[in-house]
């Protein structure tokens, strides 16, 4: 329940109580796939009503598009380099954070790939945008930057496909447990990157 200092019950603005049940959408997100979060849950949450919810967000659907639109500005948001750094080490420290980010979530991480190619619409829409997002990044990264407006480019074409060879390895190295996987964060990225500059020049 939303309160203010004096203990009353604090009216929030549309604006804000949109983004606090996208919040908790996203909270509940780290541990269960988006079809699974209940509405019931994040309402009881927010301290409010099923119905209210559905005040700010007609269906269920618009709820899920929200917080899964939310979770992929996340990612993006928690893979951007540090600007300052030379573009290989950008490119390391983004690639870092993506494993990281992974190995937190990987259920929820899962959800939303399977979501994709299963061809859930809202899923396979926002993936479609994060996976465009992270393409645009490396191609800045690698001086291709020319290349990122043109989809049928061969660095494009060529980086988008790594990306999933990325996103699999760290997928299937974080669901190892931490004592068997053959290597450490760093050197899976180490063969990332070995990856992509070998599949660059062919």
């Amino acid at each position: 329940m939303d309160k203010s200092v004096d203990g009353r019950r604090r009216r929030l603005s549309a604006e804000d109580r949109r983004k606090q049940l996208v919040g908790i959408g996203l909270m509940m997100l780290r541990t269960q796939p988006i079809h699974e979060l209940s509405i019931d849950a994040v309402a009881a949450e927010a301290g409010i009503s099923r119905g209210l919810l559905f005040h700010y967000f007609p269906t269920k659907r618009d709820f899920y598009v929200e917080v899964m639109s939310a979770a992929g500005r996340r990612l993006l948001r928690v893979t951007k380099p540090d600007p300052s750094l030379p573009a290989d080490e950008q490119l390391r420290q983004m690639l870092l954070s993506f494993v990281a980010f992974v190995t937190r979530r990987r259920d929820s991480y899962i959800s939303f790939v399977r979501g994709a190619a299963g061809g859930d619409n809202f899923v396979v829409q926002v993936y479609a945008t994060t996976r465009a997002g992270l393409t645009t990044r490396v191609l800045e990264l690698l001086d291709s930057a020319a290349e990122a407006d043109r989809p049928a480019s061969r660095d494009r074409m060529t980086v988008h496909a790594w990306l999933a060879y990325v996103e699999d390895l760290a997928i299937e190295w974080s669901g190892l447990p931490e004592a068997d996987r053959p290597t450490s964060a760093e050197q899976l990225v180490d063969q990332a990157t070995a990856a992509l500059h070998a599949l660059r020049a062919l």
